[in-house]
């Protein structure tokens, strides 16, 4: 719900803001002790709750009503993609290198800010 009030206030910097926050999810719940992983956990949590709830909104808001479904399952087809592939390379990383997969992680997640802050001056 908070972050759905400020979506509706700030707009697409919201989800740049959680993506930058959970940006330090991998390092927490990688290399943290027992408490960081606690905390690394919310911080997926907060993640999870914007990409179930915001990004949704801001699918809304960027395409015309007419194509909403169709916006909304290319998004999540891209997005189940995605998610295989970073899984599988994160899975692999894992038995080489944990440095790695945590670089991975939190590079891509610092990526995706980049490009919503991006789509933000074009809107």
């Amino acid at each position: 719900m908070a972050l759905g009030k400020l979506y509706d206030r700030l707009g697409i910097l919201v989800l740049a803001g959680v993506c930058v926050i959970t940006s330090i999810f991998p390092v927490l719940v990688f290399w943290g002790g027992e408490a960081l992983v606690v905390a690394g956990m919310v911080i997926w949590g907060v993640g999870m709750g914007a990409q179930e709830s915001v990004v949704r909104a801001a699918i809304a808001q960027m395409v015309p009503p007419d194509r909403r479904a169709t916006a909304d399952g290319i998004f999540h087809a891209v997005f189940g993609v995605s998610w295989f592939l970073g899984s599988a390379a994160m899975g692999l990383l894992y038995d080489v290198s944990l440095g790695g997969l945590v670089a991975l992680s939190t590079g891509l997640q610092l990526l995706a800010a980049f490009i919503l802050l991006k789509m933000r001056g074009q809107g």
